[in-house]
């Protein structure tokens, strides 16, 4: 994990090791997932795939 902190900064990898934190989801929301995130972590697919609910219609 403290490899994967040092590739990608602020998501706080070394601290929560891969353990989805408060302040981990946080960091997805504002940096984004990267290569390493589990698309199947409910969080993360949302990021991915938002729910109908939450998708704006034009």
């Amino acid at each position: 994990m403290a490899e994967l902190d040092a590739e990608y900064p602020g998501y706080g990898f070394a601290a929560h090791k891969g353990y989805g934190t408060a302040e981990h989801l946080a960091a997805l929301k504002k940096l984004g997932v990267t290569p390493v995130h589990r698309r199947s972590f409910r969080p993360v697919r949302e990021l991915i795939e938002p729910p109908p609910e939450q998708l704006e219609f034009w």
